[in-house]
């Protein structure tokens, strides 16, 4: 779900497909200058270099990254797979529908993500805001393929929202946001798909979950309406296949979905949330200090939900924080650095654990 977000700012068949090869610009990546108090981020490096580029995954061994790219012109969301430093850039989803949420699995021999090809080749039609901003629920089903982007496998097949998969330390799980029982709650399944079964059960949104190194967590954004009003507000939307993410703050549960618990209370739009190597903090984006701006910055907070600290300080978007494996680097996505407003691209730095 990365086009709503920055807007905010702004049966199963496997086939093969040809992965297309993105005609590799001047330079793969160039320094970028750190912002003021940006003290956790050093050698800075832009990866990506125009279009609207997000959700960045590292692999396991760390050397490659998944991400999903609409360049202009180029029709909606698809996946790419490009080097750390930025050189070998490539499509690896078949160019069809929208896509979003991809991520390596099966020691990076596979990747999975969503898809909505399967309910039409073209992109989905954008949503009505005349009652406000919005988010479309499209018909994403998860799919899983080799890196070069053959023999696709269909790994849901519910009708309506299947997306936002993220896999756990041990390769074995994936959980994900589906709509499938009526509201939209968190799941989990084997990477095959089988072994269902539902870990959230709040009325409202929940969704963009992450494990965490240990395995023992799962970190998530969340809108629960609580007043009678925004209740019914809620379902009117989710009735018309939308949602709206003005309003999300961050939550933890057990990986059995157990000890579900709210971490921030700050107002405003707190997502893509991702643990600190050490699994003892989180670190995501937020517009909590002024909740009508697109400006999004990224934040660290305790698990216990204290200690906020701010990391980026540029005067517009920041988001979707991961860290590499080995903890040592930072990859994000951010509007600095582009030769058009708006323009969003990947950068990494080395992370600068302070004491």
């Amino acid at each position: 779900m990365f086009r709503g977000l920055l807007l905010l700012l702004a049966p199963g068949a496997a086939f093969l497909l040809a992965a297309e090869t993105v005609r590799r610009p001047l330079v793969t990546s160039r320094p970028v200058g750190a912002d003021s108090g940006e003290t956790h981020l050093r050698a800075i490096r832009q990866l990506t270099f125009g279009g609207q580029n997000a959700e960045a995954y590292f692999s396991a061994d760390g050397t490659r990254l998944i991400y999903q790219v609409t360049s202009a012109g180029a029709g909606c969301d698809q996946q790419y797979i490009m080097n750390v430093d930025g050189s070998d850039k490539r499509r690896v989803s078949n160019g069809e529908g929208r896509t979003t949420c991809g991520f390596f699995f099966d020691r990076d021999r596979r990747i999975f993500y969503s898809s909505t090809h399967l309910a039409g080749r073209d992109c989905p039609a954008p949503p009505d805001y005349s009652a406000g901003y919005v988010w479309k629920l499209d018909d994403y089903d998860i799919f899983s393929a080799r890196t070069d982007g053959s023999d696709v496998r269909r790994l849901t097949s519910e009708p309506g929202y299947d997306a936002e998969g993220t896999l756990s330390p041990d390769g074995r799980t994936i959980v994900f946001t589906s709509v499938r029982d009526g509201d939209l709650d968190i799941y989990a399944m084997r990477t095959d798909g089988s072994e269902v079964r539902r870990l959230t059960s709040e009325l409202g949104y929940d969704g963009g979950p992450f494990f965490s190194h240990d395995g023992r967590s799962i970190v998530y954004r969340a809108y629960h309406p609580e007043t009678p009003a925004h209740q019914a507000e809620y379902r009117e939307l989710l009735g018309r296949q939308l949602v709206r993410p003005s309003r999300m703050e961050l939550w933890l549960m057990n990986s059995d979905g157990a000890d579900r618990r709210r971490i921030t209370n700050l107002g405003g739009a707190n997502f893509a949330p991702f643990f600190t190597p050490d699994d003892r903090r989180i670190i995501f984006a937020s517009n909590h200090r002024n909740p009508r701006s697109r400006n999004f910055d990224l934040f660290l907070v305790g698990v216990d939900g204290e200690g906020l600290e701010q990391i980026t300080t540029h005067p517009d978007f920041d988001g979707f924080p991961t860290f590499s494996p080995d903890g040592r680097k930072l990859v994000w996505a951010s509007n600095r650095g582009g030769r058009e407003r708006g323009e969003t691209n990947i950068f990494v730095a080395d992370w600068v654990p302070h004491q």
